[in-house]
């Protein structure tokens, strides 16, 4: 499966952005979705994923109540909301999918979000 991330930018503190994650090549519902990102000088870290369904999600701790991860099928893609933005949310954010319960093995290109205070 390929991965193309979209809607990184520069918000200000307190603002909202939705990134989207289009997926190609494979059917996409087979897939568990996950978002990641890295800021610079440190580790990779996650940040949401989702069942294949949608019918369940998982948050990392340092986004949640703030971030929401979705998907739709029909459109072969995954978002993920992000709301109450702070500067330490500054990083590339990936997306990624695992197949049949494996970790997370098909990656997108990374988007930068950047926020600023």
């Amino acid at each position: 499966v390929q991965l193309q991330a979209s809607g990184g930018g520069l918000v200000q503190a307190g603002g909202s952005l939705r990134l989207s994650c289009a997926a190609s090549g494979r059917t996409f519902s087979n897939y568990r979705m996950g978002w990641f990102r890295q800021a610079p000088g440190k580790k990779r870290e996650f940040v949401a994923s989702i069942n294949r369904s949608g019918g369940s999600t998982y948050d990392g701790d340092s986004v949640k109540g703030r971030f929401t991860i979705s998907r739709d099928n029909a459109k072969n893609t995954v978002y993920l909301q992000m709301n109450s933005l702070k500067p330490e949310d500054t990083a590339i954010y990936y997306c990624a999918a695992s197949y049949g319960g494996t970790s997370f093995a098909f990656w997108g290109q990374g988007t930068q979000v950047t926020v600023s205070s």
